[in-house]
């Protein structure tokens, strides 16, 4: 991996991400997020996210699991595997509004708290109006 300002702050490193690190970095970024902002999500300090993101070689099955928790995504798609299908039992291709809810999953944070807002305010007024 190329040192990008925007993905890595601080020093560029002597040698390349591992995988894990160079995917929670992308993913993080995707969703609007700093090192510090997803420390926060996971109680840890950004030092440890900068840990994780360059030099973790064997990140522990908890931290996968917090890390992609704290990302909303599963940890099929953290580790690089592209994303994975999350409880469906149907086969075939997800619904419509499957997709739309894997699209706001990957907009900025601020962006699906607005999204979130909108739809509880919209749902509040239908169960109001179907009582």
């Amino acid at each position: 991996m190329v040192y990008d300002a925007g993905t890595m702050a601080g020093r560029p490193p002597t040698k390349e991400a591992p995988l894990f690190g160079q995917r929670m970095a992308a993913l993080r970024q995707a969703r609007g997020l700093s090192q510090t902002e997803l420390a926060t999500r996971l109680n840890m300090n950004r030092a440890m996210i900068t840990y994780y993101e360059r030099k973790a070689t064997n990140p522990t099955s908890e931290i996968i699991q917090k890390v992609a928790d704290a990302l909303g995504v599963g940890v099929h798609e953290l580790l690089g595997g592209g994303s994975a299908p999350r409880g469906r039992e149907k086969p075939g291709p997800a619904s419509q509004i499957e997709q739309q809810i894997e699209q706001v999953r990957r907009l900025p944070r601020s962006k699906q708290k607005f999204v979130v807002e909108f739809l509880e305010t919209f749902l509040q007024r239908e169960v109001k109006a179907t009582h």
